[in-house]
């Protein structure tokens, strides 16, 4: 059906015979109905821009929610918070450079009267954990007066325990796992399965060892021992970092401390490894003086994920170009 016979009237056809104009009220109404199906058009119209333009502000201010709170600086004396959830990497929510911001901030507020790192983390890089270990000791040196301590929520293990031991002391939960002294790198093999299915690995290399640790390929006695002794290297800071951090506080044989394991709360005060039972309340009450506690974690926004996200995929991408297989952790 067309829109003149949609929108003609049956009166108008009644009527001309009666009317000798009937032509000028003809196209007099169709104007008019004109007029008023463009103006339907013009409300629905601005109604959907009002709702993108909406929706926009309101993505807009989650992604910028951070932000803002980072301009409003607290007037009164606290405790500052700063979360370290997860695990330990470049591309994650406890990276260094996230969670050195927010310790940097939290050193240079002066309504800040201490810190609490609270920290439930399996551990992770190396290198994000030296970092974050790294800063801290300059900042305490640069601000002797302002206490830091570390919380064990669930899990304070590795990398994690790396950070913890940086903090002037330790609390954690009596059901709190912590320690895990060591280093790691995961790695798999397939030679007897890809034998077995009659599967040839061609791998070609500049460079006689470039294909270390691959999984296709039988796992030579030489490799092994390098990599045995790069994960003993990387231990030997790792216990190194501990014995600076705990010092005489230390108790129970090294190796038993240093072994990889790891113990509840209560052990874990028992050999040294933490200070005592508390959580962050106890902590900015009981030890700092300001019950007020303020959040200085600022966490990704939508654009960060993304962008991380996406770095992640072509890192990994690339790493495998490399043939970069496995990944040193301290988990």
């Amino acid at each position: 059906m067309s829109w003149f016979s949609r929108h003609s009237s049956p009166k108008l056809s009644q009527s001309t015979n009666e009317d000798p104009h009937w032509e000028q009220t003809f196209m007099r109404q169709l104007a008019l109905e004109f007029l008023r199906e463009r103006r339907r058009s013009q409300r629905w119209s601005r109604f959907f821009k009002l709702v993108i333009i909406t929706y926009a502000c309101v993505v807009l201010l989650l992604i910028y929610a951070n932000e803002l709170d980072d301009v409003v600086t607290p007037t009164s004396q606290h405790t500052a918070l700063i979360d370290i959830n997860g695990v330990i990497a470049a591309d994650s929510e406890a990276s260094a450079e996230r969670v050195i911001s927010a310790i940097r901030r939290a050193f240079e507020s002066e309504q800040a009267k201490g810190i609490v790192l609270r920290i439930n983390s399996p551990g992770g890089s190396p290198v994000q954990s030296a970092y974050i270990n790294d800063e801290i000791r300059r900042l305490k040196a640069k601000y002797p007066n302002k206490p830091v301590y570390a919380v064990a929520v669930d899990v304070c293990a590795s990398g994690a325990y790396y950070v913890a031991v940086a903090t002037d002391a330790i609390y954690v939960n009596k059901s709190s796992l912590v320690g895990s002294i060591g280093v790691r790198l995961d790695s798999f093999g397939f030679q007897q399965a890809m034998e077995s299915l009659g599967i040839e690995r061609r791998l070609l290399t500049a460079g006689e060892n470039k294909g270390i640790l691959d999984p296709f390929s039988p796992l030579d006695s030489d490799d092994e021992l390098f990599i045995h002794e790069q994960l003993t290297a990387l231990h030997r800071q790792f216990i190194a970092a501990v014995k600076l951090g705990r010092g005489k506080r230390l108790k129970g044989e090294e190796s038993v401390l240093f072994s990889g394991l790891f113990w509840n709360g209560e052990e874990s005060v028992i050999l040294g490894l933490t200070d005592g039972l508390g959580s962050s309340s106890f902590i900015a009450r009981e030890l700092i003086g300001a019950e007020d506690i303020v959040k200085y974690t600022k966490k990704q926004d939508l654009l960060e994920r993304f962008a991380d996200r996406l770095g992640t995929s072509l890192g990994s991408a690339f790493s495998q170009a490399l043939g970069l297989n496995g990944a040193i952790r301290l988990e």
